[in-house]
């Protein structure tokens, strides 16, 4: 049975063929055979000829160019995709690059990989553009300063040469001993060191990397390196702490550049913790230019804590919620109470914090701590500053002191009592050349 009915099926195909033919050439509207695999059902429907358009050779018809352009796309063979995306895309990169270069636009000479990735991740074209820009000045500033440096050397060189041909040796003073760098470093070492043991810490927070660019998070990284460098160089250092730090995170990556081999030697803890979760939330003060409360005078008791932030748009209010969030007490630096403030806010750079920091904590004078403060921003001191602000490390030291006035006043009290005494008995004498009556 199945074998005479794959017999009449082919019969009733063969001639469906025939006329197939027949009707195309005699030009008789087309049928269109659709079969239905599920039910073994042969559907035959009628479809009208689609009437050739005339193109007159003068007018072109967009609509039927549009038509056949995309036929001509979906006919022709699809390109299958590179093996590796990446590759391709940076290289797209690249190329944009080198057009930008040629249209005379500020362009560095040669992009490493890293920066070229950088690049591929910014959002919008004016951001490439900036990012661009910025390398190809930083660029130009390496250049200048090799420059320089040759021209210092060729200079150097010639002077030793013409020293050794004149035949003279210049005699040099021994009288006092060379300290060498590696001396200095040694020192600084040790005090870092002995900081680490008894000094008093110091917090970065390093909770802030979702709210900065990457320029803006180099430029923090930059201020760090001087802290660091200019608190070892201190008579009395804190001891450093790099709070809430995210391994392989943008800060990390980014001070290992900047280190090297040099970031294992460093004398400062780098931790993952929160500060909360290492001091007592009593010890702790955030210092913030949005606080109400103004610091008086600088407790050497108490951890002061430092956002790590570089806020080119100056997002108000951002470490006071941090520190409103975890409950800690903030303050500001005292500037409205001995500056004369002119324009711009009264955010600093980390570097000018822990200058003034290190300097009121050896001094216990803000007026000296505030030379730091840039003077751009001020038209100088106020003439007379409130003593109570600025005499606030006397009476330190007069609180560190002993009272001995009452053993002073007993001493003094005994010292006049002889004195009288013998005063008296002096006078009781007899005088030689007094005459008896």
């Amino acid at each position: 049975m199945w074998f005479r009915v794959a017999h009449i099926f082919q019969t009733f195909a063969g001639h469906y063929s025939l006329q197939l033919k027949t009707c195309v050439k005699n030009k008789v509207p087309l049928i269109r055979c659709q079969f239905m695999p599920h039910h073994r059902m042969l559907v035959l429907t009628s479809c009208k000829k689609n009437e050739e358009k005339k193109v007159s050779p003068d007018k072109l018809d967009l609509d039927i160019w549009k038509t056949i352009m995309k036929e001509t796309a979906s006919e022709a063979p699809k390109t299958c995709p590179s093996e590796d995306p990446v590759d391709a895309f940076s290289a797209a990169t690249r190329e944009m690059v080198q057009m930008w270069r040629l249209a005379g636009k500020a362009v560095p000479e040669n992009i490493t990989e890293e920066q070229l990735s950088i690049v591929q991740e910014l959002p919008s074209k004016s951001a490439k553009k900036k990012y661009l820009k910025y390398l190809a000045i930083k660029e130009g500033k390496k250049k200048a300063t090799k420059e320089k440096r040759k021209i210092k050397q060729e200079g150097a060189e010639y002077l030793q040469k013409e020293k050794q041909n004149g035949g003279g040796v210049e005699l040099k003073n021994t009288f006092l001993l060379q300290f060498w760098q590696r001396s200095f470093d040694v020192m600084y070492n040790w005090r870092a060191a002995q900081s680490m043991l008894f000094g008093q810490p110091l917090v970065f927070d390093m909770s802030y990397e979702s709210n900065m660019a990457r320029r803006e998070m180099e430029n923090t990284v930059s201020q760090l390196l001087e802290c660091e460098g200019f608190n070892r160089k201190s008579l009395d250092p804190f001891h450093l702490y790099f709070c809430n730090m995210m391994p392989e995170g943008s800060y990390h990556k980014e001070l290992l550049k900047r280190y090297g081999d040099a970031w294992d030697r460093l004398l400062i803890t780098v931790t993952e913790k929160s500060y909360v979760d290492i001091f007592p939330k009593d010890k702790l003060v955030y210092l913030t230019a949005d606080s109400p409360s103004v610091l008086k005078s600088f407790h050497h008791d108490k951890i002061y804590i430092i956002g790590s932030i570089v806020d080119k748009s100056i997002q108000t209010g951002l470490s006071l919620a941090n520190a409103k969030r975890l409950k800690l007490a903030t303050a500001r630096l005292p500037l409205d109470e001995y500056l004369k403030w002119d324009v711009g806010a009264k955010n600093l750079t980390l570097n000018q914090m822990i200058s003034i920091l290190l300097t009121v904590k050896e001094t216990g004078n803000w007026q000296e701590a505030l030379k730091f403060v840039p003077k751009r921003k001020h038209e100088g001191f106020l003439p007379v500053p409130e003593q109570k602000y600025c005499n606030q490390f006397k009476n330190h030291q007069n609180k560190t002191r002993i009272d001995n006035g009452p053993v002073k006043k007993a001493r003094r009290q005994k010292s006049t009592l002889n004195l009288n005494q013998g005063v008296e008995k002096s006078s009781n004498k007899k005088r030689w050349w007094l005459d008896e009556d």
